[in-house]
């Protein structure tokens, strides 16, 4: 589907980037802009800032950045085309009829999407009142109500070779659309076409929106794999999603509690609780703990009491203390999961149970008792080992001070002596930390690789120059005829800039202004991030027209002369100095 330039603009006028941004994450004034820990990648100090005079965002970590669309494109994980219906559709705005013509990569997920709901709707027939009752007999059997089953459009996929394939074939889709969408599977034997899913209890899994985006299936006795879930398509990543998130991130809590899996997730749920969810069977991802930290300031964990839920556990705190979420671990006891608790003890008693679960930290130090024998001198010294370890991980010196009183009383340690060893401990790691981001700072600067614009790194001076023309003609697109007749796209030197140069000025010849969400569809989030980039790094260098010619002639002389072998920021900077 074609967007034109002027729709873009009302989208963009009509969805101002830091209310929109605010609504996933927590911005804070920062002069002029806003600025907030990135959501795109695990960071403890801000380095995301929004620029609303420009309606962009840039990160300066991880060079994330573009307008509007680019944003909701990576938190939502969309295509250009479904981020425009989104923001569409949260301002009020219809889509020109003009321009409903599908591309292709839309085509497909559109496909995937149909496909993928007709399938859920043929397991839930199935369940309800298909011949073969094993399916319901098991979700009766895990006390699972009418209603529950409904809400979750829990269904059943019969022991049929291809009874789905054939069904989706009936209405249209090609084979290689079946296997696309990980519905069919093709037989390297006879080449038949058969269903993914046999045997098993499906669970739809749902993005945000109220897509289905692919499924999980269960099986019903012990044979493995217990759970098969839908692999990797253009609609759907394990590692990006949450089971049952569509309910949770309705709920009026600012708690979330995480489970294992999808039956946890559905008798918690059941019980009362709507702010509940799950992975996918995998462990916890970092982009995971993101997408829940813009929902929730609290997690708590509700993983299986064994030795790999704990496991589990341990890693899921890291990622959640990275993304500044609080978490709390649900201690249960006489129960190995959240099913079974429910099951046993009823919903006031789990509400109880939530209430009193213990911190993250107090997990952690009780995990440190493991395994040792504390009436032995080795068992201490390892056990103080292990304590100091985790205390010592405490970003927080004032958290970090209670827990060593705490510990040294419950341990008979001397808390001066405690003390003074996590010190110690504190400051090694941070001599350490700093050591490390040094050797990578250097070694970034030593082989430093820009996958976007990879020219760059052989003529470093020329794409610093083509750098500041892009930056005058953002910041004056009334200007663009003086500016391309100074510097005409042909004599840019690196094949990104020159792009970016000439649909910038292509989109000021066909409005007549200009704003970075009309390159919104024509450049990748990641070319976006870039561009952005271009004038959010240089937004404190003062250009003029002369500094444009300087930078032109530079370009201009790359073809009658060998240019030297670098440039430094600091010189092309004082260059522009003297021209002002």
């Amino acid at each position: 589907m074609a967007i034109n330039d002027e729709f873009k603009t009302e989208i963009r006028n009509a969805n101002p980037i830091d209310t929109v941004i605010n609504s996933y994450v927590q911005l804070k004034k920062r002069g002029r802009n806003y600025v907030c820990c990135c959501p795109f990648h695990s960071e403890k100090t801000p380095s995301f800032t929004v620029f609303p005079d420009t309606q962009s965002f840039y990160c300066f970590g991880c060079g994330a950045g573009g307008d509007v669309i680019t944003f909701v494109m990576k938190a939502e994980n969309l295509e250009f085309m479904d981020a425009v219906k989104l923001l569409a559709e949260r301002s009020g705005l219809e889509l020109p009829s003009a321009d409903r013509r599908s591309t292709d990569s839309a085509r497909r997920r559109t496909r995937i999407y149909e496909m993928n709901r007709i399938a859920a709707n043929f397991y839930y027939k199935n369940l309800i009142s298909g011949r073969n009752r094993a399916g319901l007999n098991y979700l009766i059997s895990r006390q699972l109500t009418p209603q529950t089953v409904k809400k979750y459009g829990l269904g059943f996929a019969s022991d049929s070779w291809d009874e789905l394939c054939r069904l989706l074939a009936s209405k249209g889709y090609r084979e290689d659309e079946i296997i696309d969408a990980w519905l069919g599977g093709r037989s390297q034997k006879t080449g038949r076409l058969f269903d993914m899913f046999r045997n098993r209890v499906m669970f739809p899994i749902v993005d945000m929106r109220g897509n289905v985006i692919g499924f999980g299936g269960r099986v019903m006795d012990d044979s493995k794999p217990k759970y098969l879930n839908t692999g990797a398509t253009p609609v759907f990543d394990k590692g990006n999603n949450l089971f049952s998130m569509n309910f949770a991130k309705n709920s009026d809590s600012k708690q979330l509690i995480l489970c294992e899996g999808y039956m946890d997730v559905i008798a918690v749920n059941q019980a009362g609780f709507e702010n509940v969810t799950a992975t996918l069977g995998t462990a916890i991802t970092p982009d995971q703990a993101r997408l829940l930290s813009h929902y929730a300031e609290e997690i708590i964990i509700a993983y299986d009491s064994d030795g790999a839920g704990q496991a589990a556990t341990r890693r899921a705190i890291s990622h959640f203390s990275d993304v500044g979420l609080r978490t709390r671990i649900l201690k249960m006891e006489g129960a190995k999961d959240p099913d079974e608790y429910i099951k046993k003890f009823g919903a006031r008693r789990f509400r109880m149970l939530i209430d009193k679960s213990g911190d993250a930290n107090n997990f952690l130090l009780d995990r440190c008792e493991q395994g040792l024998d504390l009436e032995t001198e080795a068992g201490k010294v390892e056990l103080l080992k292990r304590v100091s370890k985790v205390l010592a991980d405490m970003p927080s010196p004032l958290e970090r001070e209670v827990y060593i009183s705490r510990t040294a009383n419950k341990y008979s340690f001397p808390v001066d002596v405690l003390k003074d060893h996590i010190n110690s401990m504190v400051r090694k790691n941070s001599y350490t930390r700093r050591k490390n981001e040094w050797r990578t700072i250097k070694t970034q600067t030593a082989v430093k690789r820009d996958d976007i614009n990879p020219e760059a790194a052989k003529y470093r001076r020329e794409a610093r120059a083509e750098e500041m023309i892009i930056c005058q003609l953002l910041r004056h697109p009334e200007d663009c005829v003086s500016i391309s007749r100074t510097a005409p796209p042909e004599t840019f030197v690196t094949a990104f800039n020159k792009r970016v140069y000439t649909a910038i000025l292509n989109a000021v010849e066909e409005n007549g202004s200009f704003n970075l969400s009309m390159l919104s569809d024509s450049f990748s989030s990641q070319e976006m991030g870039k561009i952005s980039g271009i004038a959010a790094k240089n937004r404190e260098i003062a250009l003029t027209s002369a500094s444009v010619e300087d930078c032109a002639r530079l370009l201009r002389e790359h073809k009658e002369v060998s240019a030297p072998e670098d440039c430094s920021d600091d010189e092309l900077r004082e260059m522009f100095k003297k021209r002002t």
